[in-house]
């Protein structure tokens, strides 16, 4: 299979960036996405050129550090899958691939195809955690949690933080990721210390990171590679109401 690829190159946050074509010949229809620009990157240096810096980790899709725009799309066109999940036989052999970095004022690109996703630890370090008693562990059933409840901040908790919700938002919000974070605590019985206070700590935290407003397009529950729904934005402002209307009764 023969690909001709447009990546954008940039060589840091202030510098001007391009998209810059290369040619990749003879691709494995097995490979996986990122092994193929392993590929590309090894041809880059054989030719003494710098090779194109993008990131990976568990190349598992458990990670998601893997993020960028596939021909416009956050992960490519796959349903459910992450960019090093995303295999070439995807692709037509001779068809032209355009791959950028998530475009988002809160993810400033650092080089290349790598952006800097540090507001969304900002905002899990502003409520994501709750009050516990350390030492030894508890009994098993020591606490019961309803099965509803528990497949729920189960759901919820699979967010990987890749940021895909944000770079297909039009708006570049951080919804379905902040009500993913919200809500994997909010529905167990440990979480229901900190509750109230969390959801408006990572929201305040969420909003002064610069991430856009939720006008409900949906495109961030389809980009979600690993299936969170909308519902996870809604229980939030549910949450955040209530936790308004609570400190105005105090």
């Amino acid at each position: 299979m023969n690909l001709t690829l447009k990546i954008w190159r940039q060589q840091g946050p202030d510098a001007p960036g391009e998209l810059v074509t290369y040619s990749v010949n003879d691709v494995n229809e097995d490979m996986s996405f990122l092994e193929m620009l392993d590929v590309l990157n090894e041809s880059l240096e054989v030719k003494g050129e710098e090779p194109i810096a993008f990131e990976s980790d568990c190349r598992e899709g458990i990670c998601g550090a893997c993020g960028c725009m596939i021909n416009g799309q956050p992960h490519g066109h796959k349903d459910r899958t992450t960019t090093c999940q995303l295999h070439m036989r995807e692709f037509r052999d001779g068809e032209t691939v355009v791959i950028e970095p998530f475009r988002a004022e809160a993810f400033p690109v650092l080089k290349d195809l790598i952006v800097d996703r540090s507001s969304f630890d900002r905002i899990i370090q502003s409520g994501g955690y709750i009050s516990v008693r350390t030492g030894s562990a508890p009994d098993a059933h020591a606490v019961q949690v309803n099965k509803q409840d528990a497949d729920e901040a189960f759901d919820k908790a699979a967010c990987i933080g890749c940021g895909a919700c944000v770079a297909a938002c039009p708006n570049a919000a951080a919804m379905l990721f902040t009500g993913a974070k919200v809500m994997h605590l909010g529905n167990l019985p440990q979480g229901q210390v900190e509750r109230y206070e969390r959801v408006g700590a990572m929201v305040a935290k969420m909003d002064e990171e610069g991430f856009g407003h939720c006008s409900n397009a949906g495109e961030c529950a389809v980009a979600c590679p690993k299936g969170i729904d909308l519902r996870a934005i809604a229980r939030m402002n549910k949450d955040l109401l209530l936790s308004q209307l609570k400190l105005r009764s105090k």
